[in-house]
């Protein structure tokens, strides 16, 4: 299974140690595709914003499910969810109530899985929910 992540990259500083520990769960169940996103300056860096762009949404097309860690508000992320739903692409929300933000309801109303979480371990087991009853194998 190939599993594309998303979360916000030029906001989301200040979670990448949260977004390292969802990738590695992830793991569990499939290639993550874009593990970069919690180090992008490596993985970023000389490329241009199109060059950016094609990869991750070459990426996406490939990816079997979606998951999105969508706390801190990205305009990229939530471009990245609307093509995923344009797909047909499964896909999981992960979102922090306790982080004083509010959820866009256009994530919220939408299609996609929304699921809140507190602690990285709540966020694995929505996670294993979320992939558990697709018969997801673990490579």
């Amino acid at each position: 299974m190939q599993i594309y992540f998303a979360g916000s990259i030029r906001g989301g500083g200040q979670d990448r140690t949260v977004y390292r520990e969802l990738i590695e769960e992830l793991g569990r169940y499939g290639r993550v595709l874009t593990e970069h996103v919690a180090q992008p300056q490596d993985a970023e860096r000389g490329m241009t914003d199109r060059e950016i762009y094609e990869r991750d949404m070459a990426w996406l097309a490939e990816a079997d499910a979606v998951v999105a860690e969508v706390t801190v508000p990205s305009l990229g992320v939530g471009y990245e969810l609307a093509a995923a739903e344009q797909m047909g692409k499964p896909t999981l929300c992960l979102f922090r109530a306790s982080s004083g933000r509010s959820l866009s309801a256009m994530i919220s109303g939408s299609s996609l899985t929304v699921r809140e979480y507190e602690t990285v371990a709540q966020a694995s087991e929505a996670i294993r929910a979320f992939f558990e009853p697709q018969g997801a194998s673990q490579s």
